[in-house]
């Protein structure tokens, strides 16, 4: 009889390829070893632990393939939504938090709402000592969690305040005396951390996560605009070195469209291109301009994007090409970005909101089904995090599992011709997410993480929060320089953007 044995129950296992009634799957260790009927695999092994019953819905771990795990959320601290180059430098008034515990917080939120892996993105600057010790608080929290995490850090080198080279000095020198001062006095407009130190503390880590059973470490340059093309490169030589990830923001918002052929003479993507960057193990966050010729490149270099309906809604960037990325081939991921709509951080919300944004409003054009948004949830996203084993409920891919209850889903009757996975993905919450293993291990039970007390977090958090200095000039500068940022980038022309806008509303 084989040891270490566990089994799932369920009343339908989703396996990512079918479903399954009155279903089970056997896990040894942190692999799946079979998937069938609950009756012959509790016969088979009938001394293993079992999680779930037949009033449960069992799925694949979800994935969040961009994220930004910054514990209490933007709203809590009185920063309003608004177009994401405005928005960007309001954060300026955000509070500091301990790494650790704003992770951890972070990481509750999302094994709650039954993602077992996310790609979390972050910035670090000052000494190579201070940037470690953030990354490392950091990791500690995902180990803590048992979450699977690709810890993705970057650091700004240009444009701490407007998009192109060099446009920083003429911003402000645009600006009335009194508010250059205070811009120069509180915020941060040199790095510190110089890019060899960013690139070493980096590699250091990836090397020491090489081996590690649910963490690993990838590069996270900003965005294009935020780092030199000569740093670019080298990031993605080291990462091809190492055998580590990248992930980068590009062409988010309207205004990064424009910035292309402004910084470059033409799309961004194209110039990531020309640089020689992009490839399977390079995906970049949004992609809401991307144009029919940018995703052919990406479909063509087998670079991903993570699509994040629920930012890009709340941060005006737009409705990225969803159905015509998958009609092309590209690997397309979920993420929340730690901005959802809901401001709750709920995947399966997510999922909703991509499978309904994405339905063209005529008969014959293509509309993501359920089945295609869960792929993207899961497979799709595996597929960008390079992590072949994750997304699917099979024999010998790793036991990351989600079980759903069912009881306020399916209450008071459901129809026997009713669609299992089209009710769960309709009807589901984060508060329906009642157990969540990853790599064997159960991380959440009812409801509840088993790896730290989340509601001692939670008071540590507001405490630390309740205790920082006052901020209220931060909050002031943001709300003076935000006419003045709106006028910058509205002087600038859109002589060819009609296409790409078109382009754009199609969805």
């Amino acid at each position: 009889m084989m040891n270490n044995v566990q089994l799932v129950q369920g009343r339908w296992i989703f396996t990512g390829d079918d479903t399954i009634e009155n279903g089970a799957i056997a896990i040894q260790d942190d692999t799946i070893l079979e998937v069938g009927n609950w009756d012959s695999l509790k016969a088979k092994y009938p001394q293993a632990e079992v999680h779930g019953s037949s009033q449960f819905a069992v799925f694949p771990g979800l994935i969040n393939a961009h994220h930004h795990s910054n514990g209490v959320p933007n709203s809590l601290q009185g920063i309003d939504d608004d177009f994401l180059e405005l928005w960007l430098f309001s954060n300026i008034a955000l509070r500091s938090q301990d790494p650790t515990l704003k992770t951890l917080l972070s990481a509750a939120a999302l094994l709650q709402s039954g993602v077992t892996t996310v790609l979390d993105v972050c910035t670090i600057s000052g000494t190579p000592e201070a940037g470690q010790a953030e990354l490392k608080g950091r990791l500690q929290a995902y180990e803590q969690a048992g979450m699977r995490v690709a810890l993705t850090p970057g650091a700004n080198y240009s444009s701490f305040l407007v998009h192109g080279d060099g446009e920083d000095e003429a911003f402000l020198s645009s600006l009335p005396a009194p508010l250059r001062q205070q811009v120069q006095a509180l915020t941060l407009l040199e790095q510190t951390l110089s890019p060899e130190d960013y690139l070493e503390v980096i590699s250091d880590l990836v090397i020491s996560y090489q081996s590690h059973p649910h963490i690993s470490v990838w590069f996270g340059p900003p965005g294009p605009q935020w780092v030199t093309d000569k740093l670019l490169v080298k990031i993605a030589e080291t990462a091809e070195r190492l055998n580590t990830g990248v992930q980068t923001h590009a062409v988010e918002s309207f205004y990064e469209k424009l910035a292309g052929p402004r910084c470059y003479g033409k799309s961004v993507v194209a110039h990531l291109h020309d640089l020689g960057v992009l490839s399977p193990r390079f995906s970049i966050a949004h992609g809401v301009w991307l144009s029919e010729e940018d995703i052919q490149i990406l479909a063509e270099t087998g670079a991903s994007v993570s699509h994040n309906p629920s930012s890009n809604l709340r941060l005006r960037a737009g409705v990225a090409p969803l159905n015509q990325m998958l009609q092309a081939g590209v690997t397309v991921g979920l993420g929340m970005d730690g901005t959802t709509i809901g401001d709750d951080e709920d995947m399966f919300a997510e999922m909703r909101l991509a499978a309904r944004l994405h339905r063209t409003p005529q008969l014959n054009l293509p509309a993501p089904t359920f089945t295609d948004i869960l792929q993207v949830a899961t497979q799709g996203s595996a597929k960008l995090l390079m992590q072949p084993t994750l997304g699917k409920l099979a024999p010998g891919y790793k036991a990351d599992l989600v079980l759903v209850k069912c009881d306020r889903i399916t209450w008071p009757w459901v129809s026997p011709e009713a669609n299992p996975l089209h009710l769960m993905l309709m009807r589901t919450r984060a508060g329906d997410v009642d157990t969540v293993l990853v790599n064997g291990k159960v991380v959440l039970q009812e409801g509840q993480p088993t790896g730290f007390d989340l509601q001692a977090i939670g008071q540590a958090v507001a405490e630390q929060l309740e205790a920082s200095p006052n901020h209220e000039q931060y909050y002031a500068l943001a709300k003076d320089l935000r006419p003045h940022l709106a006028r910058w980038y509205g002087n600038w022309e859109v002589p060819t953007l009609e296409p790409y806008a078109a382009f754009n509303t199609r969805g």
